[in-house]
């Protein structure tokens, strides 16, 4: 140990890696980090959500071709939502999944394995991971609610809803 402090990090295991059946192998790539799920679901994301995901990259020419991609209009409509927690767990995660461009990743890692670039020239890259500390807490509050996490990694509070209360992020 460390005694770094812990963090969280976003994983997206993406349309083409569901399309493909390759969760059972890239969760357990991950396991070997050693780090934690605190948080885990399939979802349909929206165009909404696909933009605010990508809204960093919303000047770049293939901006559409990614929104649609994480979409699932060229496989399935759906991914796979993870938060992971422990020391170091941005580095560890992305270490064992390789660089974002799957011919320049090691073969060893997850996109390297199992990525490809299409004739388009689109990185079908199988997984997501957040790249820095802001980015991952952007990122969990956008794929996440409090509710859907086993703890609370950011400041909550709580708020009314017709039926009661219920928490939201800070």
């Amino acid at each position: 140990m460390t005694g770094a402090p812990e963090q969280q990090t976003l994983v997206l295991i993406k349309p083409d890696g569901l399309k493909k059946s390759l969760t059972g192998n890239i969760l357990t790539r991950l396991s070997e980090t050693k780090l934690i799920i605190i948080g885990a679901k399939i979802a349909k994301p929206s165009r909404e959500l696909a933009m605010q995901h990508y809204y960093e990259m919303k000047d770049k020419p293939f901006f559409e071709e990614l929104v649609r991609y994480l979409m699932g209009e060229f496989h399935t409509p759906r991914v796979m939502a993870l938060v992971y927690q422990g020391e170091e767990a941005i580095q560890k995660v992305r270490a064992v999944c390789g660089a974002t461009n799957p011919e320049e990743a090691d073969p060893v890692s997850i996109r390297g394995a199992y990525g490809r670039i299409t004739t388009r020239g689109i990185y079908e890259n199988v997984i997501h991971a957040s790249t820095n500390e802001e980015e991952a807490e952007r990122e969990i509050k956008l794929w996440f609610d409090p509710d859907e996490l086993v703890c609370e990694p950011y400041p909550v509070k709580e708020e009314s809803v017709s039926n009661g209360r219920r928490k939201a992020w800070a």
